[in-house]
């Protein structure tokens, strides 16, 4: 049986190791210093946005009191840069308070898998899970899926990836939850942010979504389940919908269903997508209005003709062929004058 790969974590926070544990430092060291902010990156496709407002002018006040007192914890880029893993906010708060340098902890030989659940640990240390926006959610829940998919049977790697984000010491959100020991990978994942399988398949749909509809979907443009509809759409199709939605055009269940039926039996278009949006596609064709006779017409023209050698049917006839011969005598007559 293989080795099973552990992280250090001894090593990457500086703590003293036991003797026994002073190969496995030499095998993966760590450091934690201090670098110019100006030589960090924010990790790419960072999906958390930035605090803003009343939350981000106190952690500016605090630091220009006191510092950034947490490390942040980065991994080593070319060109002497380094990436955020986790203290995006600690960075934009730290330039505006007027810092050249903050505490990080570098993290090296790190896969984007780990890279990225450890973006998304940090956010959920910091922030309670339901304080997310809809496409944060979807994103956490995505990355811990695949980190399950790809390490379930290693829960070592899980437990340590989580207890190297929670740097601060703090205590992890209750509404996170605990690994649960076996299971579907979907179930896990309701176990571990307290949500029915089938909240977290639609969240796992809502992350496919194309950068455009999830922010719609962030600012309430879009309800949930509409969004979980679109993202059914190829990823053309999404930016079709998107390039219509910018006429003006709202989204509701009812259209994101039948734009999700046309993607399926592909049979989606660009022109049928615009009717959906417009509303024009379930507008009802008017029907003609059939002509009502009163009973003048019946009673007092056609029974007037009707006599012992002629029938009604016989009068009919003939006022159908009196309206054929003038109506046609009318059109030539027009089209004379054209």
């Amino acid at each position: 049986m293989s080795k099973v790969e552990t992280w250090n974590l001894n090593d990457m926070f500086g703590i003293e190791p036991e003797p026994e544990e002073s190969k496995e430092i030499k095998e993966e060291k760590q450091s934690k210093t201090e670098i110019y902010i100006s030589d960090l990156v924010p990790f790419k496709n960072h999906p958390f946005k930035l605090y803003q407002g009343e939350r981000l002018d106190d952690m500016v006040a605090s630091i220009k009191e006191h510092g950034i007192i947490t490390p942040l914890i980065v991994r080593p880029l070319e060109n002497n840069q380094y990436e955020i893993l986790s203290g995006h906010n600690r960075v934009n708060a730290g330039k505006l308070a007027g810092l050249e340098k903050a505490p990080v902890v570098i993290k090296e030989n790190l896969t984007d898998e780990e890279a990225m659940l450890i973006v998304t640990e940090t956010n959920l240390i910091q922030r309670s899970f339901w304080e997310l926006s809809h496409s944060e959610k979807a994103r956490i829940l995505a990355e811990r899926h695949e980190a399950e998919k790809r390490w379930g049977k290693n829960s070592n790697k899980i437990n340590e990836i989580e207890m190297m984000s929670n740097i601060d010491g703090y205590e992890k959100n209750s509404n996170s939850g605990t690994m649960c020991p076996q299971g579907e990978t979907r179930d896990k994942i309701a176990g571990i942010y307290d949500l029915s399988p089938r909240n977290v398949s639609n969240y796992l749909r809502i992350d496919i979504l194309i950068d455009e509809l999830k922010i719609r979907l962030d600012n309430n443009e879009i309800p949930f389940r509409a969004g979980v509809d679109l993202s059914f759409l190829k990823e053309e199709e999404q930016k079709q919908v998107e390039q219509i939605l910018k006429e003006g055009h709202k989204m509701d269940l009812k259209k994101a269903d039948t734009l999700k039926t046309l993607s399926r039996g592909r049979n989606f278009t660009y022109d049928k997508a615009h009717d959906i949006l417009s509303g024009k596609y379930f507008e009802k064709p008017k029907k003609a209005k059939k002509p009502k006779f009163t009973p003048k017409f019946t009673k007092n023209i056609v029974e007037k003709y009707v006599t012992e050698d002629r029938n009604i049917k016989e009068v009919e006839e003939l006022i159908e062929r009196l309206l054929e011969e003038h109506f046609s005598t009318n059109q030539e007559v027009t089209k004379e004058t054209e």
